[in-house]
């Protein structure tokens, strides 16, 4: 009896310790996935530079995609409104995270993209690289396809 109440003990211990890393984790996650939501927001309402706010606003922004490597918040933001100049070519976005794995200061998401336009569906996989800058996360590497 002794034996099973010192397991016991050790488990409840062990979650008592491991709770608060846990739910910070969890938080982190749910803070990368409501600075997702309001990209989609910012995009369906035909806004590029809100939508822009989820990313690192650093020339070191890397974005990487079928034409290759941009580097740089401006340089993105300008691809963007060079490839979807009109609400209607920018469509309906819809994110749909596969995986979201945390750290205490970095984040990598895994996921699809789809672009519902008037008469056609487009879509991808992105790979999303995250770090915790000035408390805040912020997408630094983008890899769409």
């Amino acid at each position: 009896m002794l034996n099973r109440f010192k397991i016991a003990l050790s488990l409840l211990c062990l979650v008592l310790y491991l709770t608060p890393f846990t739910s910070k984790a969890q938080n982190d996650k749910d803070q990368i996935i409501s600075i997702m939501k309001a990209q989609e927001n910012a995009w369906n309402e035909g806004n590029l530079t809100a939508y822009m706010a989820g990313y690192w606003h650093s020339e070191q922004l890397r974005f990487v995609g079928k034409n290759g490597i941009k580097f740089g918040w401006q340089a993105t933001l300008d691809n963007y409104k060079k490839s979807y100049s009109t609400k209607e070519k920018m469509g309906t976005l819809k994110f749909n995270n596969i995986d979201i794995e945390v750290t205490e200061s970095t984040a990598f998401v895994l996921g699809k993209w789809q672009i519902t336009l008037k008469e056609d569906v487009v879509s991808g996989y992105y790979s999303l690289f995250w770090k915790k800058i000035d408390n805040k996360w912020r997408i630094v590497i983008d890899h769409s396809s």
